[in-house]
């Protein structure tokens, strides 16, 4: 009788016997990106719409900062709203680009945007970043883990994985502090491997009308089993971590968010979303935003540190960013409103020049005064730091050929 380890060696094979398409196919087709399984990517996504005037972009001393005060960071002239200060003792690490410009002030279309680089299409399901992340560096399809897992409830949908298949969808997970649901075996390994087997046959009949369908189908069930069935599953266990360790990312769902990050990068997973809700502070802006900055300022850095620590961060893009900005305006509510035409974006590691500013406003924070940064360029430059060619087209159901990203160009000031 073969032991776990015998099964799961074979479980990719399963499908074969019932005329599937075999996973290890799509091992083997994937065998050329292996040399960039090194590669990964967190987005830390501010969900409403983060203030830059609270975060990045400061405007001490002008009736639009609202009272802002700004504070000095370890790169001599770089300068962070007040909230910040974890964030600015590693800000020579980060760099901020504070010429972010689109003409989405819609959640949801600025959301698709901002996750896709694209604008909403009826007839075109575009892939997220972190479906074409995972589908070029492959890192999470040898292994057992998912290779795109996103850690909070985002408001609103996404398109997924799109057309690239339903293969690097990801896996969500509402919270970060207890164990996946459902991921328990019921069964011993062995028995479960069976029942996998005697499913794959009993459904071999529609694979001959429904050839994609039946394959997506058996090979959603068998990664499921390769996952649960895995010594990997340990990675989800965040007390497993040195009490130090945790102490530096601090308390929190966001905080356990940012940890469980880096330990699924670690494992092999190419692409987290961690997930932070509340920026859309229409009122209250500055009773608000310093409470948010609180529960993610001291989580950034510290993963930003842990992951430079590790010798993980010239491989991991990390990035921070939301839909859009906000107004420069306070409004009569004490809030700010959506404001596309100029806003924040920082990233860390994956080859980024550290302590680089990018662009500026006029003084009233309110237009974009040198250096505008378009979604597309902000996707192109993704793309460059982790060796992906934007370029690169794949073939919608309706036969469109769509490139991963829709032109513009990386922002060369980074890489220098």
């Amino acid at each position: 009788m073969p032991n776990r380890r015998d099964f799961l060696r074979l479980l990719p094979l399963a499908g074969s016997a019932a005329g599937v398409i075999p996973f290890a196919h799509a091992v083997a087709a994937n065998a050329a990106d292996l040399r960039k399984r090194g590669k990964a990517c967190i987005l830390l996504w501010m969900q409403g719409g983060p203030s830059q005037f609270e975060t990045f972009s400061p405007l001490a001393g002008h009736k639009n900062g609202g009272g802002t005060k700004a504070i000095a960071t370890s790169v001599p002239g770089m300068r962070f709203a007040e909230h910040w200060p974890a964030a600015a003792k590693v800000a020579d690490r980060l760099a901020v680009i504070r010429s972010m410009t689109s003409k989405e002030g819609s959640h949801p279309r600025a959301t698709y945007l901002l996750h896709t680089g694209y604008l909403p299409n009826p007839s075109v399901r575009h892939p997220t970043l972190g479906a074409i992340v995972a589908s070029e560096l492959a890192a999470g399809e040898t292994g057992d883990l998912p290779p795109v897992v996103r850690i909070g409830v985002r408001r609103r949908p996404d398109s997924g994985a799109g057309l690239l298949g339903m293969r690097w969808d990801p896996y969500e997970l509402r919270t970060a502090t207890t164990s996946p649901a459902n991921t328990a075996p019921q069964v011993p390994a062995e028995r479960h491997l069976r029942r996998l087997d005697l499913m794959e046959r009993l459904g071999s009949g529609f694979a001959g009308s429904l050839p994609q369908e039946a394959a997506d189908h058996a090979s959603l069930y068998r990664r499921a089993t390769r996952m649960i069935l895995s010594p990997t599953m340990k990675t989800f266990d965040l007390d497993a971590e040195p009490a130090a360790i945790r102490g530096d990312y601090g308390d929190g769902e966001f905080a356990a968010g940012c940890l469980l990050a880096r330990r699924l990068v670690e494992s092999g997973v190419s692409f987290v979303e961690v997930v932070m809700d509340g920026w859309d502070t229409h009122q209250d802006n500055f009773t608000k935003v310093p409470e948010l900055a609180g529960q993610v300022d001291r989580p950034f850095a510290a993963l930003v540190g842990d992951l430079e620590r590790r010798g993980m961060l010239d491989d991991t893009l990390v990035i921070w960013m939301g839909e859009f900005g906000r107004t420069p305006q306070v409004n009569p509510r004490g809030g700010r409103d959506h404001f596309p035409r100029s806003f924040n974006a920082v990233l860390a590691g994956g080859g980024v020049a550290g302590g680089a500013i990018v662009g500026k406003t006029d003084k009233a924070g309110g237009e974009v005064a040198d250096r505008p940064v378009t979604v597309p360029d902000l996707f192109a430059t993704f793309c460059a730091s982790l060796g992906i060619d934007g370029a690169k087209e794949n073939i919608s159901s309706g036969g469109r050929p769509i490139k991963l990203v829709d032109g513009g160009a990386a922002v060369k000031e980074l890489f220098s």
